[in-house]
This record gives structure tokens, C-alpha cells and sequence, in this order.
């Protein structure tokens, strides 16, 4: 996804001269056709991710369309109060990606763990949270995003997510695509969380059961259309996310569901990471599965819930 952004960032700075990219002494080879074709536009801030948002806060200030990027916990936990203050209390139009999101460094220790971010950005006045698929919706996000800048926080994974879509989908704030129909079983992915759905609905659907997957790269805002129709017609909605359950998306589902009302009585099952530190040494394949967020896993999760229910 890493390549994707630098790729579509680079074609967008193109056409549009007020988009500065500023990156925290990271992927200084990414971007080199940026800074070839742009190089009054790029600016390596150095190990200084809340200068970095202080100089973007600045630059959205006089005109410009700055875009930070960085490793997902140093540019959101590190720097929450300029975020906070700088960007979000003068609300000016500030794009801060967050580059290998959730468990996508997870041999690297909790250090580059980025569990709380989506906790971290939705609770900002004002922030927009986007979470794409997969390169393809990543490109789509970044030019929607880019067409009415806001302060916005996107998360992406790192590098060899398989792609979810053949092509760039429409991609509108506020909006999710449903990738399969089916009405048993919903389930809502969101970010690099989509492509372990599918597996999900292969080893359900064996069993005969029906299931509708959803690709809700929109946090906040949420489709809130798309929920109720979900809520209204489902016998098992679930959330998907690598982030911790407690804040994350599901916890925004779960929130919505509180403050409306649905026709049918559809209970919502959440999967993300427990609240502890993940302490053991592995890869990101080890730590989903020490968290749970394994495809066979969920897949029985989901149908002890079904058998509850039924």
C-alpha cells in the first residue's frame, strides 16, 4: 500500500500546486519521483513528527495542501497535542497518513504497534478516519480526500496486502462498498482486515451459510445507511479491524447501534485485539493469531454465535 500512495500522491501533486508532502526521516527512496518532479514540495522533517505537524498546520494556514506521513504510532500517539491543537481546534486541512498500521510491524515490538490510533483520531473534533482495503481503494481515498481537504487521518499497511479490487473503486466520505451479497451473516472489515473477511465468508458459506462482506474503508464518518440496512436484515452482524476493540471501529459500531433503533433485534459480535501488550516476538501472521484474528478462528467464533442465536 506504501508503494500505491507514493505512486498516487505523485500523480496528484502533479495537477494540483498546492499539495506539499512532508515525511519524518522515512521513505526518502519511496519518494524519489516525487522529489524529482516536485522538489520545492517535499520536505524531510527528520525524526520530528510534532514539528512535522506544527509545519503542516502552518503550511494549511497560507494556502497549501500538506500531507504528513510516517510509521502509524510515531505520527499519531507521538504527536496527539499539535494534532489535537494545531490541527484540529484550527481546523485546517491537514492529511496525515499513518504508513504500516495495526499489526503490519509486529515483529518490530509495541514500540511500532499501532493499536490505539483509531481510538486516538476518531475522538478529535472535526478529524475524518478513513481506513482503504487495499492499494486499489487507497488511490480513490486519497483523491476523494484531496478534493475537500479537512483535517483527515488515513491508515494504511505496509507492503504485500493483496489487492481486494481488480481496479480503483468510487470511493465517497461517508460511503462503504459491499464486496459480497448475503443476509445470514454480515461482515464489516475495515483496512488491511478485508481480505481475511473473505476467507471468512468461504469457510461459512461451506457451511451453508449466507454472508454479505462489506468494505467500510469510512470510520468517521460512518455509513450510517448502510448500518441500519445491515442491522435491519441481518441475523449476525461482525466487526473486523487489526486495532484494539476497545475505541476502534467496532466500538464506533457499537456506539452507533446504541443511539438508533433497528427493526430486527441483530446482535453485533466485534474482533480486534484484546487489551493487553503482545509481548511474544513474530511476525504479523503470528500476531493475528495470537489475537484471534485468523480466519478459522473467527469463522468458529461466528458460527458458536450463530448457533446461540438460532
Amino acid at each position: 500500500m506504501r508503494n500505491a500512495f507514493a505512486d498516487e500522491i505523485t500523480k496528484i501533486a502533479e495537477l494540483d500546486s498546492k499539495l506539499i508532502m512532508l515525511s519524518a526521516d522515512i521513505g526518502n527512496r519511496l519518494f524519489d519521483k516525487f522529489k524529482s518532479t516536485q522538489p520545492s514540495r517535499f520536505y524531510n522533517c527528520g525524526v520530528a513528527e510534532a514539528n512535522m505537524i506544527s509545519m503542516a498546520s502552518g503550511l494549511a494556514s497560507c494556502g497549501f495542501t500538506p500531507v504528513c506521513y510516517t510509521i502509524t504510532p510515531f505520527i499519531t500517539a507521538r504527536c496527539f497535542e499539535q494534532i489535537r491543537i494545531d490541527v484540529c481546534y484550527h481546523n485546517v486541512p491537514v492529511i496525515i497518513v499513518g504508513t504500516g498500521s495495526g499489526l503490519s510491524y509486529a515483529s518490530l515490538g509495541a514500540t511500532h504497534h499501532s493499536l490505539d490510533d483509531l481510538a486516538l483520531m476518531r475522538a478529535l473534533p472535526g478529524m475524518r478516519v478513513f481506513a482503504p482495503a487495499d492499494s486499489m481503494e487507497l488511490r480513490s481515498c486519497l483523491r476523494t480526500v484531496l478534493k475537500d481537504p479537512s483535517p483527515t487521518y488515513i491508515r494504511i499497511g505496509k507492503k504485500g496486502e493483496p489487492n481486494v479490487y481488480d481496479s480503483p473503486p468510487d470511493f465517497t466520505v461517508g460511503n462503504w462498498n459491499q464486496i459480497r451479497s448475503g443476509e445470514q451473516v454480515s461482515l464489516m472489515a475495515t483496512g488491511n482486515m478485508l481480505p481475511v473477511a473473505k476467507e471468512v465468508a468461504i469457510l461459512l458459506e461451506a457451511k451453508g451459510i449466507s454472508v454479505g462482506i462489506y468494505s467500510c474503508a469510512s470510520i468517521k464518518p460512518l455509513d450510517e445507511k448502510c448500518l441500519a440496512q445491515i442491522f435491519n436484515i441481518s441475523s449476525l452482524a461482525v466487526t473486523l479491524e487489526e486495532h484494539a476493540l476497545i475505541g476502534g471501529f467496532g466500538s464506533a459500531v457499537a456506539e452507533w447501534l446504541v443511539d438508533n433503533r433497528t427493526q430486527n433485534k441483530c446482535p453485533l459480535i466485534r474482533f480486534g485485539t484484546a487489551d493487553k501488550f503482545l509481548h511474544s516476538s513474530g511476525e504479523q501472521k503470528h500476531a493475528r493469531d495470537v489475537f484471534g484474528l485468523t480466519a478459522p478462528k473467527i469463522a468458529a467464533k461466528v458460527c458458536h454465535h450463530l448457533s446461540i442465536i438460532t
